[in-house]
C-alpha cells in the first residue's frame, strides 16, 4: 500500500471496456452504433413531432419531450466514447474528462429521476383531478417543474462528485468499465473512501426515494381513481394515458436502484457492465419505443407531419 502511495499521481485513466469480448470488437461496434443512432433519431422524432403539432402543446408531451432530450443527452455521455474505444483503441481519457462524464451522468440519472416523478404527478393530477387540471397545471407551472427536475438532478451530483475530485489515485490507472462510473473509480482510490461511499450511498437514496415515494403515491390515487370509473371500457381509456410512463418507471428505478442503492463498491464488474449497458444505452432505446407505440396522438401527429414531406 505504501508503495502504491509513492507512485506519481495517476493524470488519466484507461477504460477496459469490455477485455472478455476482445474478439467481438467489431460486432459490439456495429450494435452499439446503431443503438446509438436510432436512440438519437427516435428521440428526436419525438420532439421534433411535439414541436411541430399544436395539439400536443400539452403539459404530458411537454415533459415526454423533455425527457426525450434528457434521454439524447444522458447516452451521448457514455456511447460516443465506448464506440470510439471499440473502433480505434482509445480508450484513454484524462483526468478532468473522467470527472466530467461522471459528473454528467449521475446529474442526467438524478433529473430523470425527478422529471419520472414530475410525469407522474401530472397523470395524478389529470386523472384524479380533471376539473382543477387545467388551471393547476398551467405552462408557468410546467416550465418550472421542468427547469426544477433537470437543476435539482444537477445540485444532487455535485457534491459527490466534488469530493471524488479529491481523491488520490496512485495507480493503477486502469478503469474496469465502459466509462466513468463511480465503483470502478473508488477501486482504484489509493485514499480512503468510506465515507465517500456513504455520502454517495445517502445521495443516491435520497434522489430515488424522493422520486420513487412520489411516483408511488401519485399511482397509488391513480389506480384507486381509475377503480371506481364505472365500465372496463372507461377504466381502459383512463389507464392507457399512463400506462406507458408505468413501464419506464419500473425499467428506471429497477436498474438504477440496484446500481447505486448500495452502501459499498461493486465487486462483481461484469454485473457492473451488464446493468450498465441496460440503464445507459438499452433503457433510452426502449423509451421512446414504449411511449410511441401506446399513444395513438404521437403517432397520428407523426403522420402529418411526414404528409408535407411526401412526393405527390
Amino acid at each position: 500500500m505504501s508503495n502504491r502511495s509513492n507512485n506519481t499521481l495517476v493524470t488519466e485513466f484507461i477504460l477496459l471496456g469490455f477485455p472478455e469480448l476482445c474478439h467481438l470488437q467489431g460486432l459490439l461496434f456495429g450494435l452499439f452504433l446503431i443503438i446509438y443512432v436510432v436512440t438519437v433519431l427516435e428521440n428526436l422524432v419525438i420532439v421534433g413531432t411535439i414541436s411541430a403539432s399544436r395539439q400536443l402543446h400539452i403539459p404530458m408531451y411537454f415533459f415526454l419531450a423533455n425527457l426525450s432530450v434528457l434521454e439524447t443527452l444522458y447516452t451521448t455521455v457514455t456511447v460516443p466514447k465506448l464506440l470510439a474505444g471499440l473502433l480505434a483503441g482509445a480508450k484513454t481519457i484524462s483526468f478532468s474528462g473522467c470527472l466530467t462524464q461522471l459528473f454528467l451522468f449521475l446529474s442526467l440519472g438524478s433529473s430523470e429521476c425527478f422529471l419520472l416523478s414530475t410525469m407522474a404527478c401530472d397523470r395524478y393530477l389529470a386523472i384524479c383531478r380533471p376539473l382543477h387540471y387545467p388551471a393547476i397545471m398551467d405552462s408557468k407551472l410546467c416550465l418550472h417543474l421542468a427547469l426544477s427536475a433537470w437543476l435539482g438532478g444537477f445540485l444532487a451530483s455535485f457534491v459527490s462528485t466534488a469530493l471524488i475530485s479529491r481523491l488520490r489515485f496512485c495507480g493503477p490507472n486502469a478503469l474496469n468499465h465502459f466509462f466513468c462510473d463511480i465503483s470502478p473509480l473508488l477501486q482504484l482510490s489509493c485514499t480512503d473512501t468510506t465515507a465517500i461511499e456513504m455520502l454517495d450511498f445517502v445521495a443516491a437514496l435520497a434522489v430515488l426515494a424522493t422520486s420513487l415515494i412520489v411516483t408511488s403515491v401519485s399511482y397509488v390515487h391513480i389506480i384507486a381513481t381509475v377503480l371506481r370509473i364505472p365500465g372496463g371500457a372507461g377504466r381502459r381509456k383512463a389507464f392507457s394515458t399512463c400506462a406507458s410512463h408505468l413501464v419506464v418507471v419500473l425499467i428506471f428505478y429497477t436498474t438504477t436502484t440496484f446500481m447505486y442503492a448500495r452502501p459499498h463498491a461493486i465487486s462483481s464488474f461484469d454485473l457492473n457492465k451488464l446493468v450498465s449497458v441496460i440503464y445507459s444505452v438499452v433503457t433510452p432505446l426502449l423509451n421512446p419505443i414504449i411511449y410511441c407505440l401506446r399513444n395513438r396522438d404521437i403517432r397520428e401527429a407523426f403522420t402529418k407531419f411526414l404528409q408535407p414531406l411526401r412526393f405527390p
